[in-house]
């Protein structure tokens, strides 16, 4: 039997690699799991299967990370289930659902199966990965014939998703005749799931202005999984450093979600930070703002995350309201995988309208960006998320014939204007050979840090899972070859910009005095104004004689690297990292490191980047410098 994508998606993430071995393909390649793919689309699928219809009959009010009772309601279609048929149920596998069982009544997630069919038996069996079989013995199912499912029967109940979202769906898939393939009902039923209690306060200012700007500060009351939408009504007071004016307090309403945003005005130069705080010892600091007449602009972005149309949390117009009021993201984009979810998208053009439909709704240039994009998943070369410049575009899928390796991805891409960014390319699911499609219109960036980890070195803290040597970025970029560093979150919990607040890892992107456009932010990517950080908003400035990160420098005899970084605590250490050889630099266990470093013997291709690490954990990676032959 063929699973179905969810499935599918629970029984990999742990899975060791043991298909047997394919000559010319990359260490990580899935094969086996490229097959089971091909293999689910080509299977026949009985006009019974996926037939019937499901409902929410009744059930507890779910609230993130809490137990409660789900009555579901499973209803025959017309051509019934077969003697020796299956009905599923698939709770969602993203993230902590109880998966339904019934071995043990006194155990989370105990479910019990009914039906008032005379002379139909039910078979029920707990596969795991929230994933319950039922299999009809004694007669067929005929039309109009019910199955009860009651999830959480026990005292233990089940406990629901840990992350809020609107709509947590219960899937349900019928296998009509029995013969081993199954199709999903067109229709789920669903719970909202609330966040939890207030547990803390995020607040987020621009990292740079000038003297006499107005700005704004975001400020966000979440649960303590970085849900927002909590239950919170009062008063907040602001207390803000002497280079920054803003209102002693702010009231948040009732229908204000947890969030608001503030005016601020700079009246002085250096740094500020706004401190907040509430009733029942609610507070947060906000990240640094640097102050300054000759400060160069930085825009903050998540160009990598997922929702709930593959395998993660939320709607498309929820994800995006999350990366611009609670995550005060300057840009964003949602990038569903082209194949691995519920709905594989390459074969749903709705569900890739409803995306784009999504990105055009949020898009105000000037204030918040969107791009449409989705994730080219091969399980064969790696992924890379793909980003368009217009208000569409088209999805080349990694399973088609015409685009599933990455030249045919990069060439189809090119006339439209589009770039594919390689990630977690060290390892993580799949590693990636960046440096076989690097192009510097359509590959011009690399995703350095991610929720999955870092990809830059073996020597890195927080280094991705299942790295593969030979992959790592700083590999990449010693052999010459010099993308920009991007970070993305890759979350999958609903939180964009904000991956590290419940996964302890994230990745965004700063982008260095650009428009806050579309063009503007490719534009930057292209020309490698761009660096990375794994989460915080670490500021980072760097030139290699006075060229701006990122440029390839003609350089004859000494060449000076300055470096500016502004940390969101103190920093441990300032890395210079030259073709390869790291350098560190002691920077005083302060938030504050400003300094020239004389660089001489550069021989033609060499490359040049900085990496900072906070006390904390935090780093930046600045895109590298190449020398001109």
């Amino acid at each position: 039997m063929i699973p179905w994508a969810l499935l599918l998606l629970g029984a990999c993430a742990d899975s060791t690699r043991n298909a047997p071995a394919v000559p010319d393909l990359p260490p990580t390649a899935r094969a086996d799991l490229v097959r089971m793919l091909a293999e689910d689309r080509a299977a026949v699928r009985h006009p019974s299967d996926g037939g019937g219809s499901a409902r929410l009959v009744e059930g507890t009010p779910a609230v993130a990370g809490r137990t409660g009772t789900w009555t579901l309601s499973y209803t025959t279609g017309p051509l019934g289930i077969a003697e020796g048929g299956m009905l599923f149920l698939q709770v969602s596998p993203f993230w902590g659902w109880s998966s339904p069982q019934v071995q043990d009544p006194l155990g989370a997630g105990f479910t019990e199966v009914s039906t008032t069919a005379s002379g139909v038996v039910l078979e029920p069996e707990g596969l795991g990965t929230q994933l319950l079989a039922v299999r009809v013995r004694g007669r067929a199912l005929e039309e109009g014939e019910a199955v009860g499912f009651r999830y959480g029967a026990g005292p233990a109940g089940a406990l629901a998703d840990r992350y809020a979202e609107g709509a947590s769906r219960f899937w349900f898939g019928v296998d009509g005749d029995g013969d081993g393939v199954r199709a999903l009902l067109p229709d789920a039923p669903s719970v909202a799931v609330a966040p939890g209690p207030a547990a803390g306060i995020l607040a987020t200012l621009p990292s740079t202005a000038r003297p006499g700007e107005e700005v704004r500060l975001a400020v966000a009351v979440l649960d303590g999984q970085g849900n927002a939408g909590v239950r919170f009504e009062g008063t907040l007071a602001l207390d803000a450093d002497p280079a920054l004016e803003v209102p002693s307090e702010i009231r948040i309403g009732p229908a204000d979600g947890g969030t608001a945003w503030v005016s601020a005005r700079v009246s002085g130069e250096g740094t500020a930070r706004v401190r907040v705080s509430g009733p029942g010892g609610l507070a947060g600091l906000s990240n640094p703002i640097l102050i300054s007449a000759a400060v160069p602009r930085v825009l903050w972005g998540d160009p990598h995350g997922h929702g709930d149309l593959s395998d993660g949390t939320g709607r498309p117009a929820d994800w995006y309201r999350y990366a611009q009021d609670v995550a005060a993201l300057d840009f964003a984009a949602l990038t569903e995988h082209d194949h691995w979810g519920p709905w594989p998208l390459d074969t749903r053009p709705d569900l890739w309208a409803e995306i784009q439909a999504a990105a055009r709704a949020a898009h105000e240039p000037g204030r918040f960006v969107t791009f449409v994009g989705y994730e080219w998943t091969s399980w064969i070369h790696g992924h890379r998320h793909v980003l368009f410049p217009g208000d569409g575009g088209t999805m080349f899928s990694s399973l088609s014939e015409a685009t599933d390796t990455p030249a045919e991805l990069v060439e189809a891409l090119r006339p439209l204007g589009a770039v594919a960014i390689p990630h977690h390319p060290a390892g993580g699911p799949v590693a990636v050979d960046a440096s076989e499609t690097w192009d510097p219109e359509v590959v011009p960036v690399v995703e350095v840090a991610s929720v999955h980890g870092s990809s830059e070195a073996d020597d890195v803290p927080g280094a991705i899972y299942d790295a593969v040597p030979g992959r790592w970025v700083r590999e990449l970029v010693a052999s010459g070859t010099a993308p920009g560093f991007v970070g993305g979150g890759d979350g999958h919990d609903g939180h964009p910009g904000l991956a590290q607040l419940a996964g302890g890892r994230g990745g965004v992107t700063a982008v260095l005095d650009a428009d806050l456009t579309r063009e503007g932010i490719l534009s930057a990517f292209r020309t490698h104004r761009v660096y990375a950080t794994n989460g915080p908003r670490i500021v980072l400035f760097t030139t290699l004689d006075g060229h701006p990160m990122g440029s390839l420098v003609a350089v004859s005899g000494e060449a000076v690297l300055r470096i500016f970084a502004l940390g969101t605590t103190d920093l441990d250490a300032v890395d210079v990292v030259r073709s390869g050889t790291v350098t560190p630099l002691d920077a005083g266990r302060q938030a504050v490191f400003e300094g020239t470093v004389p660089l001489t013997g550069f021989e033609p291709g060499e490359t040049v980047y900085v990496r900072v690490r906070q006390v904390d954990g935090g780093m930046a990676w600045s895109s590298p410098f190449r020398i001109a032959p």
